[in-house]
């Protein structure tokens, strides 16, 4: 029996791993980098252990520093959670011949699964549909489209699309460095590009006698640059018979290289009902927590108990309703999904019923590696949280996640909620009809559009105007029972500017004992104001606005959507001005490669620098024609977020 368990990862899965550890009463032990000192998994472990740095390499991917602590710490089992260690078979090898248990799969399956390339050798020879592979250096030129992806890791990373011959090499090499980067090992492979088809995979569970479950489907095809944003099971385009087709293919693959503990098997079904073996992720996916909501069972402590030697039940449970989850990244998807950084003020997800685990009945459940505070840097993944809703129907967990996500309260940092809330209410994606190509065929000009439209960012301007105009009379130490901004003879209305999600909002107001007038906002008076909380009415019609201010930032809580602002100060200083033409650095990170040098004259969007940050690659480009008068940046140099990299004279015209 496990006595002390390690989980060798971080963030949301490395509480969800202790959560289950506190269940079953086994003693946990966390390990963190030194910006994750103060994270939450570290606080709820029961000993934490110091991974000296910042880069995954030096940390979450060292292997030797890992288990040196489960060494000082007396822990007798490691659990690698996902992503990192958690499919890099040496490492479960030394955790082994450490005298550990190891909660995961054999090391043998491990590796079989490790390359994707022999994965899909093995996979044939099993009778499981794959596609062909293709030669990056011999693919013929009806070859065309395919898809160029890293044998090794997944997420995502090292995945490029080629449409044409013409962008094959420079993909090829742009995937080679991402996959060197996120997982050690540059080796990528072609396949054809399967256009309209769906992202599904099957949960497996096995133990050491033989016996392997396989839980039904998910549906995981709404991506971005090939990585999921939402998954829910059961898929809607799955029947019975096709499903008993796609639970026996990912039973033979189980069986196929003996698997033990809990897996994924990945296939991407095409519209004409033929599915096709993708990969076989050997750990717990991000997305597990939809088939336990729908099975109603606890994946990780099945899987420590099958590490334990334990026997699955002969039965498989049986399935109900339906469940969907999300994933909520720091990112802005409406400019080209730009991960962001720093302090996340608030997180709040009032809905939520539960964290990491099955609600008793259907509800909303949160799994999160954030809290409010949380520093998010630029050196691992940027997702913030899983919300889960499951409910009888599919209909009703997508309006349950919705208002979940609707009444979140997120402020610091630019976040994907507003794009999941479009989809979970997009008139497709309801219908059931999505595809690995949904984002591109729906738009993000709709999916990305923020929640608030002008009208709305214009009251909670108002809104924002009253509440520090209340912090204001209640900060005063003269006075303090004056109105704001009163004077002995009335001529100008009071005005606070702001800059708002569609540019500059000036509100113009007056505010007379109480009394709240502006030909701006017709029809609107004022019930209460507070530092914190603003009432209006407006037209009969009482409206609740939530104010949170954050240095020069206020961020606006409402039902008609949220609305950050950054308020604009009466004198600007010279010292805040940015010369024109100038690119900034969109985020912290390292710059991988300089496309351009100074002197040169560029095009409206070319690349002219790519940076590396949170284990993606990310091109920064001219915003407009003209030529490059400074250039301050060369490879491998760390810049901050907002740092001039190069400065641009426009091409008259």
């Amino acid at each position: 029996m496990i006595k002390s368990l390690l989980v060798a990862n971080r963030g949301e899965i490395a509480r969800r791993v202790l959560r289950a550890c506190r269940d079953l009463g086994i003693a946990t032990v966390a390990v963190h980098s030194d910006p994750d000192a103060d994270a939450p998994h570290v606080r709820e472990a029961d000993a934490a252990g110091r991974l000296p740095g910042a880069s995954p390499a030096e940390t979450y991917l060292s292997a030797a520093r890992i288990l040196a602590v489960a060494e000082r710490a007396g822990a007798d089992a490691v659990h690698p959670g996902y992503g990192f260690l958690s499919e890099n078979a040496d490492f479960a090898r030394a955790v082994i011949d450490a005298g550990l248990t190891w909660v995961g799969p054999p090391p043998a399956a491990i590796a079989a699964m490790g390359s994707k390339i022999e994965a899909k050798k093995l996979m044939a020879a099993a009778d499981v549909p794959v596609l062909p592979e293709l030669d990056p250096a011999a693919v013929p030129g009806d070859g065309f489209p395919l898809l160029v992806k890293a044998s090794a890791g997944g997420g995502g990373r090292g995945m490029r699309i080629v449409r044409e011959p013409g962008g094959l090499q420079d993909a090829v090499a742009a995937a080679r460095r991402e996959a060197e980067s996120a997982f050690g090992d540059p080796t990528v492979f072609c396949e054809p590009l399967l256009e309209d088809a769906r992202h599904i995979e099957v949960q497996i569970l096995a133990d050491a006698h033989g016996t392997v479950w396989t839980l039904g489907e998910r549906e995981c095809s709404i991506q971005r640059r090939h990585q999921k944003i939402v998954e829910e099971a059961p898929s809607p385009a799955v029947g019975p018979d096709l499903r008993a087709r796609l639970c026996e293919a990912a039973a033979n693959a189980a069986r196929a290289i003996g698997y033990e503990g809990a897996g994924t098997v990945e296939f991407m079904l095409a519209p004409d009902g033929r599915f096709f073996f993708l990969e076989v992720n050997t750990r717990l996916q991000v997305e597990h927590p939809v088939t336990e909501c729908v099975y109603g069972v606890d994946l990780v402590r099945l899987q420590i108990e099958v590490a334990e030697g334990a026997r699955l039940p002969r039965d498989v449970p049986e399935p109900r309703g339906h469940a969907i989850e999300v994933r909520l990244y720091a990112e802005d998807p409406a400019q080209d999904w730009r991960p962001a950084s720093g302090t996340l003020h608030t997180f709040e997800v009032p809905g939520a019923d539960t964290a990491f685990t099955v609600p008793a009945a259907h509800g909303l459940r949160l799994d999160s590696g954030v809290e409010s505070g949380a520093e998010v840097g630029v050196h691992y993944d940027p997702m913030l949280a899983k919300l889960i809703a499951w409910a009888p129907t599919r209909a009703a967990a997508a309006r349950r996640l919705a208002g979940g996500l609707r009444g979140a309260r997120i402020h610091g940092l630019t976040t994907n909620r507003d794009l999941l809330v479009r989809i979970l209410e997009e008139p497709a994606f309801l219908d059931g009809d999505t595809d690995t190509g949904y984002l591109d065929r729906v738009g993000l000009g709709t999916l990305a559009a923020p929640l608030a439209d002008e009208a709305a960012v214009r009251i909670s301007a108002l809104a924002a105007a009253l509440a520090q105009a209340a912090a204001s009379r209640s900060a005063a130490t003269v006075l303090g029972g004056l109105p704001s901004g009163w004077r002995n003879v009335r001529s100008q209305p009071q005005r606070r500017t702001f800059h708002g999600p569609h540019g500059r909002v000036d509100v113009d107001y007056d505010l007379n004992r109480g009394r709240l007038t502006s030909g701006q906002f017709p029809g609107v008076s004022l019930v209460s104001a507070a530092p914190e909380k603003v009432v209006l009415d407006r037209d009969g019609l009482r409206e609740t606005f939530t104010v949170t201010a954050v240095a020069d930032r206020v961020h606006v809580d409402s039902r008609l959507g949220p609305v950050t602002l950054d308020v604009v100060p009466r004198f600007a200083d010279p010292s805040d001005q940015i010369a024109p033409g100038s690119l900034l650095a969109p985020m912290p990170g390292t710059v991988v490669r300089v496309e351009t040098e100074a002197g040169a004259e560029v095009a409206a969007g070319q690349v002219l620098v790519v940076l590396e940050a949170m284990k993606m690659e990310h091109r920064v480009a001219a915003p407009s024609a003209g030529t490059v008068t400074e250039l301050n940046v060369a490879a491998g140099r760390q810049v901050e977020s907002g740092a001039v990299l190069a400065v641009i004279e426009r091409t008259p015209g």
